[in-house]
């Protein structure tokens, strides 16, 4: 029997698997399977489909794969015919046979080099009228021939008996046929499957098996069946017998003799030992690598076990790349770093305008380490809004230290295997990020930004913030333990430098390993000097006005500032100023002259009308409105809070996609004007007949925060007094039911949005001062503060 037919390599298995039908009695649930006269053809080479039958075919002629992908998209119905010749490339009708079988398309897999394979099991068998269709493909006139008959014979069980016989005799006597052969067939009961099963199997000729499937009656298939098998079990013995009388005896030494100079002629064959040169090159970088002990005798193990290895073998280029990794790896290279306080302070000054708090102690770690020789690196998280500059401020750090600098991106990260790496065990495994970056950049001490970090993801396949603790702690990162690397490698000497948003999308056991420094918003006259010194020669050179001399004045700029963007950082301002320039290449263009300097005009030509005005605070006149302070992810933002009274029952009414804290507030402020509104003068009879409706607006937006306590209770006692509120005053402070104010945080954010937004007073718990006496005094003029204790206080500031 052919070993080839009878078993099929699972995929990504080395084990063989029997070609078994799905269900064996699967043609007894097919009588109610409705098969076309017409169906697309797919000829065979080298075997004949059984019904009942299950066999995997390897689909490569053009033709035959159009037809196997309409048939599977279809009915999944195909007719299967052998051909008369094998050698034939492109059959035509008269190189087919004239009956074959109905096959369903069980399963259809495109391989990886573009063909494809299909699993078919045979269903009926039909004989061919006509051929309607050779294009595409050939598509026939087919008509289904009777079902087998001669089953009720009383003597067919004899049959069945003697084909299991000699089936189970040629598997036993077939050496490299698996035991298990004999179980399959011992354990098939339906004799029409057993007849196609064996038949199917058979190592005979392509004619003689066609001529089985063609004879109608079962009994007289069977009959052929068990002559050819009595035809095969001869042969077997036969050359049983003969591989016995020539078999010697070979000892030991002999046989290892064999082998030997049977594997060096399997090498010749396939190109030499080039396998060897690539050994030798590594064993040279072994010996010129200074590494820790554990990691030269994990090479040296490898490498051992390489050399026993064939390049054909799949678990050579795993052996390979984790030892080209050891080799790669920069155990103990470290640059140097440069201790020049006075340079590092001008490079950072030159490349970020501000920041006076990072520089500072970027300084401090240089002089540490100058004056100690060597530390462990702390664990930086720069905090703040979008386009304040922390990822390139991690660059001109580098560039100050005299290190070398690389980016790991975190945003949207959510397996655990890109932190720690993947088990060599796994398909395509690599170490994690951290350890490739190490291997790239070729130095263990760079200055490493861990981009994003409050967006790492987390689901099934792990939590890499988890996997990040022992990244970034200083305490447990000299023995980092990578799964792919096998090993511990130390990474105390890197510089990390995390960034983030907003610290409460940051774990708490993960936030605690940070140092965390906040990056507040830029003041406007921050934003002026950084379009100067950074934003216009970068667009200028980057729209080919380098050597075009237009300028543009500071108030020009505080005006793009103020009326066209509103943020904390200097992103938005980057892309008004790109247009700008954008203009002004295109001005030249066409007329080859520039103006020497740009107006308010010209800008509100460029841009258009502006998008932001600080009137709308003007209009803010009537009773029970009042401006808050915010803080948000992009910084500092101001918002309305408005309370109207109607008729009602006393009921108080939030609107404005407000969170559960602002309610709080609301509904605590509300509470305490009812308890003191004889000393506020307010008529207590009004709670009773008047509804208190307080909304925030732009209800698409979601508010939220611990910030607008004391902005909701002046909003009511404005409403209710009737007493207008000072104009162009702001407030922050969360209140208590004792009429206390309370600190909040946010202050740099939220006074520069004040100050952007032409606001000229605002009132601040007075434990606030310390945060206002922080931000420089220049970014504040013309600003005028209120420090209060109580409630009290704020109303008697605020309302008019």
């Amino acid at each position: 029997m052919n070993k080839d037919n009878f078993f099929l390599r699972a995929e990504d298995d080395t084990d063989f698997l029997p070609i078994i039908p799905i269900n064996e009695n699967e043609n007894e649930q097919d009588k109610n399977l409705i098969i076309p006269d017409f169906l697309p053809l797919l000829p065979l080479r080298n075997t004949v489909l059984f019904p009942g039958v299950v066999l995997p075919i390897t689909v490569g002629r053009d033709k035959s794969i159009k037809a196997v992908n309409d048939a599977y998209k279809t009915n999944k119905l195909i007719g299967v015919l052998a051909q008369k010749d094998a050698n034939i490339e492109e059959p035509e009708l008269k190189d087919l046979c004239d009956i074959g079988t109905v096959a369903k398309i069980v399963k259809l897999i495109k391989m990886p080099d573009g063909g494809t394979t299909i699993i078919i099991q045979g269903k009926k068998r039909f004989t061919l009228l006509s051929i309607i269709e050779e294009d595409p493909y050939f598509k026939a006139n087919i008509s289904l021939l009777p079902e087998d008959g001669g089953l009720e014979d009383e003597d067919f069980d004899a049959y069945t008996g003697s084909i299991k016989e000699l089936a189970t005799q040629i598997i036993q006597l077939s050496p490299n046929m698996p035991t298990e052969a004999a179980i399959i067939l011992k354990n098939i009961e339906n004799p029409s499957f057993l007849i196609h099963f064996v038949g199917s199997n058979l190592n005979s000729d392509l004619s003689e098996k066609q001529a089985l499937l063609e004879i109608d009656d079962l009994k007289l298939r069977a009959e052929k069946l068990i002559e050819l098998l009595q035809r095969e079990l001869q042969f077997a013995e036969l050359k049983n017998k003969v591989t016995n009388k020539t078999r010697t005896e070979i000892d030991k030494q002999q046989r290892e003799y064999f082998l030997h100079q049977q594997m060096k002629s399997i090498k010749e064959e396939l190109g030499g030992e080039s396998n060897d040169r690539e050994i030798i090159e590594m064993k040279k970088k072994a010996e010129l690598k200074k590494w820790p002990d554990t990691a030269k005798q994990m090479f040296k193990t490898g490498i051992e076990k390489l050399e026993r290895m064939h390049p054909s073998t799949p678990d050579y280029s795993v052996v390979y790349n984790h030892l080209d990794l050891l080799l790669e790896l920069p155990w103990h290279e470290y640059t140097k770093d440069s201790y020049n306080l006075e340079n590092a302070r001008k490079v950072l000054d030159k490349d970020h305008y501000g920041m006076m708090k990072i520089k500072e102690r970027i300084i401090e770690y240089l002089a540490v380490l100058k004056l100690k020789g060597d530390m462990k690196s702390p664990i930086l998280c720069f905090i703040g809004p979008p386009g304040i500059g922390k990822t390139s401020l991690g660059k001109s750090i580098a560039h100050a230290v005299g290190r070398k600098y690389v980016r790991v991106s975190l945003g949207g990260l959510h397996d655990e295997s890109e932190v720690r790496g993947h088990r060599k065990t796994y398909i395509g495994a690599m170490p994690g990020r951290i350890i490739q970056n190490i291997r790239k950049i070729k130095t263990s001490n760079p200055v490493m930004i861990l981009d994003e970090i409050d967006k790492i993801g987390n689901d099934f396949r792990g939590d890499p913030s988890s996997a990040l603790l022992e990244v970034l702690d200083p305490e447990q990162n000299n023995s980092f333990y990578d799964n792919y690397l096998e090993m511990e490698y130390d990474l105390s000497k890197v510089l990390f430098i995390a960034t983030a948003n907003n610290i409460q999308n940051i774990q708490p056991a993960l936030r605690d390993r940070l140092e965390i420094i906040d990056l507040s918003g830029y003041a406007v006259e921050e934003k002026v000097e950084i379009a100067k010194r950074h934003l216009i020669p970068k667009q200028k050179e980057a729209h080919g006005l380098n050597n075009l001399n237009f300028k543009i004045s500071d108030k020009v700029l505080e005006k793009v500032i103020e009326n066209y963007t509103r943020e904390s950082g200097v992103r938005e301002l980057d892309r008004q100023l790109a247009s700008i320039m954008r203009n002004q290449a295109k001005e030249f263009a066409v007329r080859n002259k520039l103006k020497p300097t740009l107006t308010l005009h010209d800008i509100e030509k460029i841009l258009g009308t502006a998008r932001y005005s600080n009137e709308i605070y003007k209009t803010a006149n009537m009773p029970g409105v009042t401006v808050g302070l915010a803080w948000t992810y992009v910084g500092g933002d101001i918002l309305f809070i408005e309370t109207v009274l109607s008729d009602g029952k006393g009921e108080i009414k939030l609107t404005g996609n407000l969170g559960n804290v602002m309610k709080e507030s609301a509904t605590t402020a509300f509470t305490y004007l009812q308890a003191n509104a004889r000393k506020i003068g307010i008529d207590t009879e009004l709670f009773n007949k008047k509804m208190v409706h307080v909304h925030v607006p732009e209800g698409a937006v979601p508010k939220d925060g611990p910030s607008a306590g004391i902005t909701m209770l002046t909003s009511l006692s404005s409403a209710f007094t009737g007493r207008k509120v000072k104009p162009y005053l702001a407030m922050t402070g969360e209140i208590t039911l004792r009429g206390q104010v309370l600190p909040v945080g946010g202050i740099k954010e939220k006074v520069l949005a004040a100050k952007r937004a032409g606001l000229r007073e605002i009132v601040l718990c007075w434990q606030n001062e310390k945060d206002v006496k922080e931000i420089d005094s220049s970014f504040i003029k013309g600003l005028q503060f209120h420090y209060v204790k109580t409630m009290q206080q704020v109303l008697d500031i605020a309302l008019q």
